[in-house]
């Protein structure tokens, strides 16, 4: 038995084949299967961070604005990721990919790096950052088929049915993206980014609401092969439309936010 966490894709030339792990909850134990926002989100920032790194001077830029339009379906069926460098300029650059099957797109995403460097003078008000989660012990392991942890008002534990009312969390050790790959930290966050979803809409049904898209905003990037957490901060809702925003963390501390707007979806519940 394997205890290494499986990957969402493997690589076949310039295509990109869903696996097993890639598969969504919402597409129905009686459908096709779709992609799982988590597994697209990755594959996406994967490829616009690799489009960024081979632009003069790389080194000096660093991700901090990620977004993601989940606007169709991706099927369980190959595809291809494609990068365009919108600006490449000496203190901002905008990398835009989408992911294709069949012939069309089913997500798009826009990677912003700005460059890195010195801190300015002046004093400037900054509310306090919110409060994170302890990280989980280093010794508690969770099922490498699906790598998460979780955390519903009490301690971490790898109980997956935790339908209740409580503010959740959720703690994802690295894993691979493509089969035979480390993710590097910026393509493990922008995996993770997606279960903004799953942290801050998880009640005492399940999830009832999906995403439509994520933004994740981030000051520093972990180091590759750290642990991510989510924590859930707010939520607002009306009308069947529901924004909910989360913290990343490391076990250094917070990293950023993703806020995430979400629809509810009929009949259909997730039960993670």
């Amino acid at each position: 038995m394997t205890t290494e966490p499986t990957a969402f894709f493997r690589a076949d030339g310039e295509r990109f084949v869903p696996l097993q792990r890639a598969t969504s909850g919402w597409g129905g134990a009686d459908g096709p299967g779709q992609v799982r926002g988590t597994a697209v989100s990755g594959l996406l920032g994967r490829g616009a961070e690799r489009a960024a790194a081979r632009l003069d001077d790389a080194d000096r830029f660093r991700p901090v604005r990620w977004t993601v339009d989940l606007f169709r379906p991706g099927a369980m069926a190959p595809g291809t990721v494609e990068a365009t460098v919108v600006r490449g300029g000496r203190r901002l650059r905008l990398i835009d990919v989408a992911l294709v099957q069949a012939g069309g797109t089913v997500a798009r995403g826009s990677l912003l790096l700005l460059a890195t460097g010195g801190p300015t003078s002046g004093t400037t008000w900054t509310a306090p950052l919110p409060a994170v989660p302890p990280p989980p012990p280093a010794d508690l392991v969770p099922d490498p088929a699906e790598p998460t942890l979780y955390r519903a008002g009490g301690d971490w534990t790898t109980e997956r049915r935790q339908e209740n009312a409580a503010r959740k969390a959720t703690w994802f050790p690295s894993a691979p993206i493509v089969e035979g790959e480390e993710p590097t930290g910026f393509a493990h966050l922008a995996a993770i980014g997606d279960a903004a979803n799953l942290t801050s809409s998880w009640g005492t049904l399940g999830v009832e609401y999906i995403n439509a898209d994520l933004t994740l905003a981030i000051a520093r990037v972990p180091a590759a092969g750290d642990g991510v957490g989510v924590s859930a901060e707010s939520r607002v809702e009306a009308d069947g439309i529901a924004l909910g925003t989360v913290t990343m963390f490391d076990r250094h501390g917070a990293l950023g936010s993703v806020t995430i707007a979400t629809l509810a979806n009929g009949a259909q519940v997730v039960k993670p």
